[in-house]
């Protein structure tokens, strides 16, 4: 970030529509980026490795999003001068930091699911 930018934005503006942590904020915690970094938590995988691993997600938003994820220095796109060719991708230093944060929220998120499902049943019944 530039000079300007950490200047005019400090720690706790996520919440101005100006800064710019709010395009990151978009950019990690979209559904296939936070599974990306969940199944490249422990190994290095192959594109269509991870593909089977990340479940649903089209050959186009897994591009992308590890598009992403790489220009944001989360990811490592590896390619091997062989044929046919063979391109690995793994976690950062930065995107096993990150990683860390996101594995918190899905072991959250699993042990708190039954009581998540309660209530969205009892506002589904109620409306």
């Amino acid at each position: 970030m530039s000079e300007k930018l950490s200047e005019k934005f400090s720690r706790g503006e996520l919440l101005n529509v100006n800064c710019p942590s709010r395009d990151l904020l978009k950019r990690i915690t979209s559904r296939w980026s936070v599974l990306i970094l969940l199944a490249l938590k422990d190994d290095t995988l192959r594109f269509s490795e991870l593909r089977r691993a990340v479940g649903g997600v089209s050959e186009r938003m897994l591009a992308q999003s590890l598009r992403y994820l790489e220009e944001d220095g989360f990811v490592q796109r590896i390619a091997y001068d062989v044929v046919p060719p063979h391109v690995e991708y793994r976690l950062t230093p930065l995107g096993r930091e990150v990683g860390e944060q996101v594995v918190g929220l899905a072991d959250w998120l699993e042990e708190n699911l039954e009581r998540i499902l309660s209530h969205r049943d009892k506002h589904t019944a109620a409306e």
